[in-house]
């Protein structure tokens, strides 16, 4: 193989493993946002939000090395493949990370407001799922795992259904008007956790992509009657 093409498959595998690191990175960000949030504390929150630039230059590293190689190189089917793959994933890892800057600011928001447990233990619950998808998804990223990537859209049902039911949960725990407003931005937390799972569905997208050739939607967001339907 030409010394060209080796440096090219070299710097391709090594794509491959910065990818990997921004997962780490992004689960990491939303475990400690979940941490912040269950606990309340300020100064968590803050080192989230300002945890964020070293998850961005990362994000922005891996981006440019990819178009590099686009514009310097000449990639073949498989090499495109895997190439655009990465950009994705890349872009759907710093959207994860943005959704744990997210909850440590909101949490901050809500400083000396009445907390409901009830509320808190179900957002918990969902970010459990969403931080077990993330790692589902770059699991099966490197292990190259069609099957694995053809379980996050079930393993998303839940998340979604905890979502569907927080604005009631909401409701039900709201006496008064502080615990109303703490309540609605838990919502929008809720929120934010369900967009997580939907990223990990979309990674998993992507290395089915990677795998197959062949891109299909493993959820239909034109349709969601279909993936939703009434009473479910």
């Amino acid at each position: 193989m030409p010394e060209a093409r080796l440096h090219f498959h070299e710097s391709m595998r090594k794509l491959e493993d910065e990818v990997l690191r921004m997962g780490v990175a992004a689960a990491a960000q939303l475990e400690r946002a979940l941490k912040a949030l269950a606990s309340g504390d300020g100064a968590s929150c803050d080192a989230v939000v300002a945890s964020d630039d070293e998850i961005d230059a990362l994000y922005l590293d891996v981006e440019h090395r990819i178009l590099d190689l686009f514009a310097l190189q000449t990639p073949v089917a498989s090499d495109l493949r895997l190439l655009t793959s990465l950009l994705h994933i890349n872009l759907h890892l710093e959207r994860i990370a943005d959704m744990g800057v997210n909850i440590a600011k909101i949490t901050k928001l809500t400083a000396g407001l009445p907390r409901n447990p009830t509320v808190l233990a179900h957002l918990e619950e969902m970010g459990g799922i969403a931080l077990r998808m993330v790692a589902a998804s770059m699991d099966a990223f490197a292990r190259r795992d069609l099957e694995l990537c053809r379980k996050l859209p079930g393993m998303d049902d839940p998340l979604d259904r905890l979502n569907r039911g927080m604005l009631e949960a909401v409701l039900e725990t709201s006496g008064d008007r502080r615990s109303l407003e703490w309540g609605i931005r838990m919502h929008v937390i809720s929120r934010q956790i369900e967009r997580v799972g939907d990223h990990a569905v979309d990674v998993g997208e992507q290395i089915a992509f990677l795998i197959t050739g062949m891109f299909e939607e493993f959820t239909d967001a034109s349709h969601p009657e279909i993936e939703h339907p009434a009473g479910a």
